[in-house]
């Protein structure tokens, strides 16, 4: 947990610690702790010489001479207490450090993955609660416990009767620690969950605000969000009074045991086994013995959560190790190829594609055509890495993608999703893909291939206008150039667009054009899932999907002439009889869209 090296936390300043001082930095909340637990005693020892040697030899050298010591050891006692609380800050935040990048690129990753298991933002919030609790008086106190055997062994070594009541009250004190663990376990977990279930609930709505509203959804959706809401309310309530209660009940406990320790040692006095000093220095011994329990008690429900959200966030990161490559491959030159892909899409049992292969070298653009459903957009995802192949691979240059660090690839890929989606930044940040080091000639560059550059210069700011979340600063046809900028940024050997002209007007769809030209010219490889047919006049190839299997695929003309009805030479990779080639065209492939 504290050993990780990654580059991505190994930044500290005068607040944090870095990875590798976490465990130095655990010893060290250890020892001060032990100099705190041993300077505690300092009330007790000051007590029992003010009653046993001051008050019997009226020396008032003796009283200013103790109580100068005792000023300097509580002093001691003071910073070295905030000593330990500053580092358990520290500590709190190098866990943080050490593993927030993991933790984001593990949320980023589970949706591609499992997304019916996809736990949202839970993992952030978990680790929220680690650092919330260790930054806390909790750990403290744990620390602490350990000393408590000792202070009780100091009991007995004032008398073995005080000692006796002390080691009872401890006992007393532990059983209620245990219980506030077993009564607030399932509580708390299943509050957790609730809370999960409830945000990701709330942030669905807020995305889908425009169809909650239009529809009249809105206050059905707002019901189920008070159920949930009311599940987390619950379990934290529940776990809220079981510690409450038992924290109460420790408090008055040790109160009413403290007392009965000064009564314990009044009967002693008056025995003549016991001083005067002993008696008030047993009692306020007995208190700070006890302190520790009552306070981790108090601080338990804390702790139940803290360790709930490093298990699971233990699951969480372990599910999505980082895969370090040693190797960095050569930029890719030559094309990509497609060999027996059989795809599932995360969590699911059904094939999408089954046993697709095809191959596009370097300057030649392949059209993906099909109805609905046929498979296209998931065959996209498989092509630039989002989905892995149940099945066959993808080779890009003859390399398969999984050997290719994911970072690394992006530079050499431009994707355009079917599903735009901008971040809240600038219009060039967007378009550069957030990278601190692009320049400004290659931002234009793209955006002038996407026929953005005019548009873009007369926003209100220009390249700095700000998008807001999902672009809702711009228009449908306007996110989709945008996106198209942004996959043409750089430009990426392999492009892969996903019905890239669904949104564009006609403007927009001979830029689109225009900038594939060029691509194609450059030895840029295109792959386009097509849904109208002017795309067609700048490809090479066409595969025909349908049912995720591959209906065809070969030179356009040739693909063409068969989808029209007419006799076609044989198609490479075809599933079907080349009799069966000849049938009437399917109309659905190309399904017309309105342009924004």
């Amino acid at each position: 947990m504290f050993g990780d090296n990654d580059s991505s936390v190994s930044k500290t300043d005068g607040r944090t610690l870095g990875p590798g001082m976490l465990w130095v930095a655990l010893v060290g909340v250890g020892l001060l702790s032990a100099l705190v637990s041993i300077l505690y005693l300092t009330g007790s020892l000051f007590m029992l010489e003010i009653y046993d040697r001051v008050l019997p030899s009226r020396s008032i050298p003796t009283l200013l001479g103790l109580g100068a010591i005792a000023a300097g050891l509580y002093t001691f006692q003071g910073f070295f207490d905030l000593m330990r609380s500053r580092l358990l800050v520290r500590i709190a935040v190098g866990v943080d450090r050490a593993l927030r990048r993991k933790t984001y690129e593990a949320i980023v990753q589970a949706p591609l993955r499992e997304p019916l298991k996809n736990e949202g933002l839970q993992p952030l919030r978990d680790l929220d609660q680690i650092r919330s609790f260790l930054s806390s008086s909790g750990p403290a106190a744990l620390f602490d416990l350990p000393w408590v055997p000792a202070y009780v062994g100091l009991c007995f070594a004032f008398h073995f009767w005080i000692g006796t009541v002390a080691a009872a009250g401890a006992i007393v004190l532990v059983i209620l620690t245990l219980t506030t663990e077993l009564l607030s376990r399932r509580p708390t977990r299943l509050s957790a969950v609730a809370a999960s279930s409830a945000m990701e609930m709330a942030a669905a709505a807020q995305r889908n605000a425009e169809v909650l509203r239009a529809m009249g959804i809105t206050p059905r959706i707002a019901d189920l969000w008070e159920q949930r809401r009311d599940d987390y309310v619950r379990g934290y309530a529940g776990a809220a009074d079981v510690a409450g209660g038992v924290g109460a009940a420790a408090k008055v406990f040790r109160l009413g045991l403290q007392s009965g320790v000064l009564a314990m040692g009044a009967w002693l006095v008056i025995q003549g086994e016991a001083t005067g000093g002993i008696m008030i220095a047993s009692s306020i011994l007995l208190a700070r013995a006890l302190a520790p329990v009552e306070l981790a008690v108090a601080n338990w429900k804390g702790f139940i959560g803290a360790r709930q959200s490093w298990a699971r966030l233990r699951a969480t990161l372990l599910r999505w190790p980082n895969k370090m490559r040693s190797v960095v491959l050569p930029a890719p030159s030559r094309g990509i190829d497609a060999e027996g892909l059989t795809l599932v899409a995360p969590g699911q049992n059904r094939p999408l594609l089954q046993d697709v292969s095809f191959s596009v070298a370097a300057g030649q653009v392949l059209a993906v055509v099909g109805p609905s459903g046929s498979g296209k957009s998931s065959l996209a995802r498989a092509l630039v890495g989002i989905w892995q192949p149940a099945r066959g691979r993808v080779r890009l240059d003859g390399a398969p993608l999984d050997q290719w660090s994911p970072e690394w690839l992006g530079h050499h890929v431009g994707y355009l999703p079917q599903d735009i989606e901008l971040f809240d930044g600038t219009v060039a940040q967007n378009i550069s893909r957030f990278s601190a080091e692009a320049s400004s000639e290659a931002v234009i560059a793209a955006t002038q291939a996407a026929g953005m550059h005019e548009l873009i210069c007369s926003l209100p700011d220009g390249y700095d206008t700000r998008l807001g979340n999902h672009g809702a600063a711009l228009s449908a046809g306007q996110r989709q150039r945008v996106a198209l900028a942004r996959a043409l940024f750089g430009d990426p050997f392999l492009m892969v667009l996903d019905e890239p002209n669904s949104n564009l007007d006609a403007d927009g769809e001979a830029a689109l054009l225009a900038a594939i030209r060029r691509g194609r010219a450059k030895g840029q490889v295109f792959i386009v899932m097509a849904h109208r047919q002017s795309i067609l006049s700048v490809v090479d190839q066409v595969l025909v999907l349908s049912e995720g299997r591959i209906r065809g695929i070969g030179a356009k003309d040739e693909v063409l002439q068969a989808l029209k009805g007419r006799t076609a030479p044989a198609f490479r990779g075809t599933s079907e009889p080349p009799e069966q080639l000849g049938r009437p065209p399917d109309r659905s492939l190309f399904i017309p869209r309105t342009g924004t």
